[in-house]
């Protein structure tokens, strides 16, 4: 074990966790196996141990290691099977149904005298048509927006805008083909099954257990598209446990299979770090990864966008890049404005941190 850290880079105790969570996941530290004491790990490296103590929070937080009193920490997370740390999780917490979720925490003054300046700064170019994809502009300051606060790194056209979640599920559905299997969640967002409904495609309901598809059923499946909400399915409120997310990415591995990772609310999680995305981690090419704008600035703000792996851009541009964005070429410019200042992101950070305090 011999862990750096780097000057200039992320803060240390995120370094830190990220190498010790790639220590467990390749691993060097097995399931059930106690990790180094965080004096250990302090003294080694040349850290303070509160540092070592925030690296090891996250951990938990995530579900790779657990706290026991008086021991130590230990691995819970375990490569081969997706029920890791389960009867440790805590209780599914349901919440209000994403389609009543009518209230904005977003400052209305902000948003306001944003579009004020988006209309005095662009002018005339607010009465052009939007490429198909979404603007230039807004679809570069969403990728570096996903760079900064999700680890995905991806180029602009991998980007699609979209007039939200249900629009781009219907894009996603045309884009695979009705030759596919689905598989969704059960229970489930119900406007998810409406879509797939609707656009006639086959698809089967996984059930899901305390952290996540139960494995079993997982594996039953003969689907080819898997879609889950893996930050917090509605309406069950489960989170999918870390062993859980490698093992979606592990049935992913099968030739011709795809992942839809819709990460809606995760924005809001108040763990000290953003969420791990399966995108970021999948090494296969074949997560969509999709989110909104409804939870983190308005749901009458119906504007989503979807990343598409890299190999899949150039289809889309053939069998559905005849259709217009069905966004206002007026909104995607107020949600340029607002990321790329980062009032986005500040309001992001003070509803984290009023969680913080609540709990």
């Amino acid at each position: 074990m011999k862990y750096v850290i780097q000057a200039g880079r992320s803060p240390a105790y995120l370094q830190l966790y990220e190498q010790v969570r790639e220590d467990i996941v390749q691993g060097v530290y097995p399931f059930h196996s106690k990790l180094p004491s965080k004096r250990t790990i302090a003294d080694e490296i040349g850290i303070s141990t509160v540092t070592v103590e925030h690296a090891y929070a996250l951990l938990c937080d995530e579900g790779y290691i657990q706290a026991r009193e008086r021991s130590g920490y230990f691995v819970i997370f375990r490569s081969t099977d997706g029920f890791a740390g389960a009867a440790e999780r805590t209780a599914a917490q349901p919440h209000p149904p994403r389609q009543t979720q009518t209230r904005s925490e977003f400052p209305f003054s902000l948003l306001t005298k944003t579009m004020r300046r988006v209309m005095n700064d662009y002018g005339q170019a607010l009465l052009e048509k939007s490429p198909n994809s979404g603007s230039k502009e807004l679809r570069e300051a969403i990728g570096q927006y996903l760079a900064r606060s999700r680890g995905i790194q991806v180029d602009s056209a991998q980007i699609i805008i979209g007039s939200g979640a249900e629009y781009l599920y219907r894009l996603i559905a045309d884009l695979l083909g009705k030759d596919r299997k689905y598989a969704i969640e059960a229970p489930s967002y119900h406007k998810i099954e409406q879509v797939y409904q609707a656009a006639e495609v086959r698809y089967e309901m996984l059930p899901l257990g305390r952290d996540g598809i139960e494995s079993a059923a997982l594996w039953a499946s003969n689907a080819d598209i898997l879609h889950i909400t893996p930050y917090r399915s509605f309406p069950s409120g489960i989170t999918a446990s870390a062993s859980k997310r490698h093992e979606y990415l592990r049935w992913a591995g099968m030739v011709r299979r795809y992942i839809i990772e819709d990460d809606y609310e995760s924005e809001f999680s108040v763990s000290k770090k953003p969420e791990e995305t399966l995108f970021s981690h999948t090494a296969n090419d074949n997560v969509i990864y999709m989110n909104t704008f409804s939870k983190t600035i308005s749901p009458s703000l119906r504007v989503g966008y979807m990343v598409l792996p890299e190999h899949l851009v150039g289809t889309f541009e053939q069998k559905l890049g005849f259709y217009s964005c069905t966004v206002p070429t007026f909104e995607q410019y107020v949600l340029t404005e607002l990321i790329v200042n980062g009032d986005f992101e500040r309001q992001i950070n003070r509803v984290r941190r009023k969680k913080r305090r609540e709990m």
